[in-house]
């Protein structure tokens, strides 16, 4: 979401509010953002809800003091962003579905879970969206998948995208690719931090502090990767820009590609999308 703009956004409710909601609940908080009836957000624990609650324009509720909080939040709201954990969601959707308003969208971020285990859960008159973020979600730097259900109108679908645009990119596919999706950018983090980890362990093997190899390592991917987006290359053609013909980086990027890296991403994606597939079957 660029600077400038104001998005307009009707009442959510958040029910769940880990780490991944309360990124996208940041992203509503900033300036340029209005939320017409404001957020509710429910979390099990009454520390956890006092301190949302605290979050001006949102109201909060514990779920382990009061038992109708997750249909006390979601009362009167357009949407509905279900944040538990993958096997809570069946006995949410059942505490809430007659409490939800014809109309309301509910937006799932719960890893694995299919449209139609909520539509199957919601009333027909519920529009059901699908969403993975990932987390830097909270530095307004996600990229989110969404998948519209089968009651989800264009105007569902938009609204959904502008909720996911204040914490950064949004592409739209088909269902069945979002699980595909959550091993790249979903888990795509993780393999950045992993591969900043490793590097910088070399480098405090090299000799250099722990202080040293960190500014090296992380400003060197910080500023690869806005070199990457402020330029009309790919990264195909800028590595080929920093590796000169017979260089050391040139002998170091053989090494790597005798690795097979490719053919590893390829496994390891692998695992995850069948990790995801396990989930979604209830394993």
């Amino acid at each position: 979401m660029s600077a400038e703009a104001t998005v307009r956004l009707p009442a959510i409710a958040f029910l769940g509010a880990g780490s991944m909601a309360r990124a996208i609940l940041t992203g509503l908080l900033q300036p340029g953002i209005e939320v017409d009836g404001g957020i509710r957000a429910t979390n099990r624990g009454a520390e956890k809800a006092a301190e949302l609650a605290e979050l001006p324009g949102v109201a909060a509720f514990a779920t382990e003091t009061d038992a109708a909080a997750n249909r006390t939040a979601v009362a009167g709201a357009k949407i509905v962003v279900v944040a538990v954990k993958p096997a809570m969601v069946p006995a949410l959707l059942e505490e809430i579905a007659d409490a939800l308003v014809p109309g309301t969208i509910v937006v799932s971020v719960a890893a694995g879970v299919t449209v139609a285990t909520f539509e199957s859960l919601l009333p027909a008159s519920v529009a059901v969206i699908r969403a993975m973020p990932n987390t830097p979600a909270v530095v307004g730097r996600a990229v989110t998948g969404i998948s519209a259900g089968t009651r989800a109108s264009d105007a569902d679908l938009a609204l959904a995208v502008a909720l996911f645009e204040t914490v950064g990119e949004v592409l739209v596919v088909p269902e069945d690719q979002i699980d595909a999706l959550s091993t790249i950018s979903g888990s795509g983090p993780a393999y950045v931090f992993y591969l900043i980890e490793q590097l910088t362990a070399t480098a405090v093997g090299k000799g250099f502090t722990p202080g040293q190899a960190a500014v090296m390592v992380e400003g060197t991917f910080r500023g690869a990767s806005e070199l990457l987006a402020a330029s009309d290359d790919g990264p195909g053609e800028l590595r080929r820009r920093v590796t000169s013909p017979n260089g050391t980086t040139e002998r170091a990027v053989a090494l790597l590609e005798s690795a097979s890296l490719k053919q590893i991403f390829d496994r390891a994606t692998d695992a995850a999308l069948a990790r995801a597939r396990e989930l979604a079957a209830g394993a």
